[in-house]
């Protein structure tokens, strides 16, 4: 792939629903603080652009985690990709959660939401089926400018009914504190301030663009590293871009609605879609929504199971007819998972912090862990495998199970990955220094 479609289905990839009406939601309800946090998205692609993408582009890999393989072995391999797996489900089960909400507001169906839930899941597995990574690379290209128009048409229109035009709302928006940016205070406890946006938002990226097979898998079928690194780097900007422009749509909305209260901020721009724009304007909302929902991650999920657990534990001598005829049992498998999880997750407040947070406190251990793979030569297997068990436990003692473990309020969802990964780091640091072993490389 040339580096322009890896920029774009990078871009596409990233960008659910959770983004088409989770972001307009954050800026209905609060400010653009969120800006914060992107500017952290861009950092951490330099940082990959540096130190990981070498390291992938000096053998032939079909997974992330089989650079964990040639550094410590089979046991931290397989347990980054279990994390991989586990996550991931649970990240974009709630995402297909969303783009039902959105189908099922749209069409005045709210309360048979699993319907909606159903139908993306079988259509979403069929369409990994057939398409395979290229397939799916090639169309999430298209849908980048599908969805983007939607946002656009969502942009005229909403501008078109404010009584006091855009400059009027956004006059008010001002006054009210809607458009605040910059958030310097120190407290842990608050998502988007600037250094949960630099420090988060760079280790974030780490996990999802860096060691996530799910885009790592877009980075591997690059025709080199350096068209990988310039679509890499290209997709921070316009990913940039693109909040900019979502943040916009749902301070707008605020301005239109005056401030009425919903019952959830993802509600926002879908009632708008369904209310006010005329019906072959909807229809095409609701395709660019679907555009953004139907970028799976079944197949990188399917790819996992296959190469990291299938071939080396169970069939390492399997034909390619064999694998292939796995990989589609195992990616109908993975749908079935998600379409569950997303039926169990429709009492969620705001899907976007939801799925983020999920994917914080598992993916901190994997990004220590190839960290010290790649930044290190003293680390081995085990201090590695201690250093990943102590990351996810301090993860989540400090994060969501706070309350219950410390007695203290949780800290924000923007530091977990930050959290885990440098507790690895430092975990497996010591525990490889205090009980070296003969696999140190």
């Amino acid at each position: 792939m040339p580096w322009w479609a890896v920029a774009a289905c990078i871009v596409a990839t990233e960008t659910s629903t959770l983004t088409f009406v989770g972001v307009p939601g954050l800026a209905y309800t609060g400010n653009w603080a969120f800006l914060q946090l992107a500017a952290g998205y861009v950092a951490g692609r330099l940082l990959i652009a540096l130190v990981l993408l070498p390291a992938y582009f000096r053998g032939e890999l079909y997974t992330s985690y089989e650079l964990l393989q040639r550094r410590f072995g089979g046991a931290v391999r397989a347990a980054a990709a279990a994390i991989f797996l586990v996550y991931r489900s649970l990240a974009d089960g709630i995402r297909l959660h969303a783009a039902a909400l959105v189908l099922a507001v749209g069409v005045g169906a709210l309360h048979r939401e699993w319907i909606f839930v159903l139908a993306l899941g079988t259509a979403m597995i069929l369409y990994t089926e057939e398409g395979g990574v290229v397939a799916t690379i090639w169309t999430d290209v298209v849908q980048m400018f599908v969805y983007l128009a939607g946002a656009i048409v969502c942009l005229v229109f909403v501008v078109g009914a404010l009584p006091q035009g855009m400059a009027g709302a956004l006059a008010a928006a001002r006054d009210a504190g809607k458009l605040v940016i910059l958030d310097t205070a120190w407290d842990f406890g608050r998502p988007f301030t600037l250094w949960a946006g630099l420090v988060g938002g760079a280790f974030l990226t780490l996990a999802t663009h860096g060691t996530d097979h799910y885009l790592v898998q877009r980075l591997l079928v690059a025709r080199s590293r350096r068209d990988a690194s310039l679509g890499l780097v290209l997709s921070g900007a316009l990913v940039f871009a693109q909040f900019v422009l979502f943040l916009l749509i749902g301070t707008l909305l605020w301005a239109y609605y005056q401030g009425r209260v919903f019952a959830r901020g993802d509600e926002v721009l879908p009632t708008f879609v369904a209310t006010v724009l005329p019906g072959g304007w909807t229809g095409f909302i609701l395709a660019a929504i679907v555009a953004a929902a139907l970028s799976p991650s079944l197949n990188s999920l399917a790819s996992a199971t296959l190469r990291d657990f299938y071939l080396p534990y169970f069939r390492p001598q399997a034909g390619e007819v064999e694998q292939v005829r796995a990989a589609r049992v195992f990616t109908a498998g993975w749908g079935l998972v998600q379409m569950g999880i997303a039926l169990a997750a429709r009492n969620v407040d705001s899907a976007l912090n939801e799925g983020l947070a999920v994917l914080g406190y598992a993916s901190g251990p994997t990004v220590g862990a190839f960290l010290l793979g790649v930044l290190t030569r003293f680390a081995t297997t085990r201090g590695t495998l201690v250093g990943m068990a102590a990351g996810l436990v301090v993860s989540l003692s400090l994060g969501r199970l706070a309350p219950y473990v410390l007695g203290r309020p949780e800290i924000a969802w923007t530091w977990n990955v930050a959290v885990g990964a440098t507790v690895t780091w430092i975990v497996g640091a010591l525990a490889s220094t205090a009980a070296p072993s003969r696999d140190t490389q």
